[in-house]
């Protein structure tokens, strides 16, 4: 079982809308990650101390190397070819151009360097969201529709699968096959009524799955068997992912939420919207390139 070594401790008060997905780009050894409502990128240089944020033209959802530079932008429209040099955002996909209420919303890269992505109701109430899997020229939809989708998240052996239906409480898992394509679907976990929402989903390097839980406060690390490890409390209430950074990847920051507080909410939550930071014993999996 993983260890955390310290609390999670708010280390950029950004009192955010909603942050999200975090990533460790082991190339430059800094974090990134967005905030989607004030459609803004983030980096962190946790040995300099380095901050830095740029503009995005529309909402945000993630943003992930891609071999040989640049990195991919999930914008509410479709994937972007972002160049932090200028601050500029090329367009390189469109995969629903009939779902004008749709937004992209968090995504991740497999070892063939394959680009896997999530679509969302941006009202979060209709069910038009879905995973895509993106290899460079195919982009296609590989999931049941839901209202709101969180990871993808890929295990270290690149077998399974894991995605999210944020308002039906459930994670999924899925075999991917040698060419991208998923079966046998199966339900991973149930997040019981009252415990939370499940949000954004990471592997460890033991293969276990860390979920964060909007509404939720906490943390929560499942083996690859579904049974619950270990909780690991949070001073606010919506966790939307973490990313494990660092040397050793055994450095988890976290990214939380504040849209959902009203004004007594934020009194009471005054770090809401920051970014996080605690250290385990277990590290993470590096996140490969993108190869598109």
């Amino acid at each position: 079982m993983a260890v955390v070594t310290s609390e999670p401790q708010s280390i950029w008060a950004l009192g955010g809308p909603l942050l999200e997905g975090p990533v460790w780009v082991s190339r430059e050894a800094a974090l990134w990650f967005t905030d989607i409502k004030r459609r803004r990128i983030y980096r962190l240089d946790p040995v300099t101390g380095e901050r830095r944020e740029w503009a995005a033209p529309d909402q945000v959802g993630f943003v992930l190397p891609i071999a040989g530079g640049d990195f991919v932008a999930g914008l509410k429209t479709g994937l972007s070819r972002f160049d932090p040099a200028d601050g500029s955002f090329m367009a390189i996909l469109a995969p629903e151009p009939d779902k004008p209420g749709n937004r992209l919303n968090d995504a991740t890269v497999d070892a063939a360097g394959r680009l896997w992505f999530g679509s969302m109701d941006d009202g979060e109430q209709a069910a038009t969201g879905t995973i895509y899997r993106y290899d460079g020229k195919d982009c296609v939809a590989t999931t049941p529709l839901v209202s709101i989708t969180n990871g993808p998240a890929v295990s270290p052996d690149g077998r399974t699968l894991y995605h999210v239906d944020t308002v039906g409480q459930v994670i999924h898992a899925a075999t991917i096959g040698a060419d991208g394509s998923l079966s046998d679907p199966r339900v991973f976990v149930r997040i019981a009524q009252g415990e939370g929402f499940p949000d954004g989903p990471v592997c460890d390097a033991e293969g276990c799955l860390w979920i964060g839980l909007y509404a939720g406060g906490a943390v929560r690390r499942y083996s690859p068997a579904g049974e619950l490890l270990e909780t690991v409390r949070f001073p606010v209430s919506a966790i939307t992912k973490i990313a494990f950074g660092g040397p050793d990847l055994k450095t988890v920051y976290a990214t939380t939420a504040a849209k959902h507080l009203d004004e007594a909410g934020r009194a009471k939550e005054p770090l809401a919207g920051d970014l996080f930071r605690f250290t385990v014993d277990v590290p993470g999996v590096a996140v490969p390139e993108a190869r598109i």
